[in-house]
């Protein structure tokens, strides 16, 4: 009933930019395919271990696809060893060298992030091109504002969304003269107002597949803030085909906060989403103490599961109500515990954490024999 409840109410509903689907690797980029999230090693990538290791915990993390820079020929030979070790798509992200982007198609990238007007002669932007051609790989075209071309900031006198989306269409315009179209573009800026400007300009102009992102959006708190604030308005109004949130943290986390934005828009679910209240006086448990540990606790589970952690009667069984399994606080050291959205019995404050993680981890496990099943 909770579930028929949410998806016929229209205030929910999210009227997708209709742009066209590529391909990066085996994920679909655009059209109707979900919104992928991916984001970046920070390792040096010439260390195989550490890079394999860090794109593996990655793709653990939900990560769709994974960028890794190759700014020289050691890192693009060993991009080769890196993708035969992981089964997410690869993105190289490439600056300048058209012949890393060679060596990379050929190395087994999924996608080159290389912008063609800027490694040289169309000689050269032939060549990558026919390496991506070759070798099944798309292409992102990457604009930031920090290094737009010099001729556009001589016309328009700064970073301005009217430069960036000349500078994608620049780009994008080089690509289809070469009949190449399986591409995607970004307009990314650390001032939030700049880079919506320039995706809803771009998505306007184009049907291109979007790569959304506040780029150098800061550490873990402010970049989420900025990145929920910017990527939440685009993904809004339909806006998106696919994410990164820049953060200056570990990638992992960068992987978690985007899932956390499309699921707060009803765009993808994945995991558990635990819907809490932030306590008061009334709480009958520590709320706090109680949403840190499921977190951790439940942070294995990839099912769409959500759980309503509430610490008394005024909330707690509305609450409960729209969700697969919720606990309310009541007195005496007890609390409600609810299943579909129904009261179903009692549990004390000492044993719901561990009963609450059973009866996550039981949900889970119907959910994917029934998914099994149907397959």
């Amino acid at each position: 009933m909770h579930e028929e409840y949410r998806e016929v109410r229209p205030w929910r509903m999210i009227e997708r930019r209709n742009s066209r689907k590529i391909h990066v690797g085996s994920v679909p980029v655009g059209g109707d395919a979900p919104i992928s999230v991916q984001s970046m090693t920070n390792t040096p990538t010439p260390d195989v271990d550490a890079t394999i290791r860090q794109v593996k915990a990655l793709e653990e993390a939900g990560a769709d696809i994974v960028r890794i820079s190759c700014p020289d020929e050691d890192s693009t030979a060993a991009f080769k060893t890196i993708a035969k070790s992981v089964s997410v798509p690869l993105v190289a992200d490439i600056h300048f060298h058209y012949k890393r982007g060679i060596e990379a198609a050929e190395a087994g990238a999924a996608c080159l992030r290389i912008n063609p007007g800027n490694i040289g002669s169309m000689d050269r932007v032939k060549e990558v091109v026919q390496a991506a051609k070759d070798h099944g790989c798309a292409i992102r075209i990457g604009v930031n504002a920090g290094s737009l071309e010099r001729h556009l900031l001589e016309k328009y006198g700064e970073p301005c969304p009217d430069a960036m989306v000349e500078s994608a269409l620049d780009h994008a315009r080089i690509l289809e003269d070469l009949d190449f179209c399986e591409y995607k573009i970004s307009v990314k800026a650390s001032d939030v107002f700049l880079t919506v400007a320039a995706y809803q300009a771009l998505a306007e102009a184009t049907d291109a597949p979007l790569h959304l992102g506040v780029t150098e959006a800061g550490g873990a708190r402010i970049g989420s803030v900025k990145s929920a604030i910017g990527l939440g308005n685009l993904l809004w109004a339909g806006i998106g085909d696919t994410i990164r949130v820049s953060l200056s943290a570990d990638p992992v986390e960068e992987i978690k906060v985007g899932f956390d934005i499309l699921k707060s828009l009803g765009l993808r679910s994945r995991g558990v989403n635990i819907i809490s209240c932030p306590s008061c006086a009334r709480q009958g448990f520590d709320v706090i103490k109680t949403v840190e540990t499921l977190e951790q606790r439940l942070s294995h589970i990839h099912e769409p599961i959500s759980l309503s952690i509430i610490g008394c009667v005024v909330n707690g069984p509305g609450e409960a109500m729209f969700t697969d399994l919720g606990f309310t606080g009541g007195g005496k050291g007890s609390g409600k515990m609810y299943v579909s959205g129904k009261p179903d019995h009692n549990v004390s404050n000492e044993e719901m954490v561990d009963h609450i993680v059973e009866l996550v981890e039981a949900h889970a496990e119907q959910m994917r024999a029934a998914k099994d099943a149907a397959e």
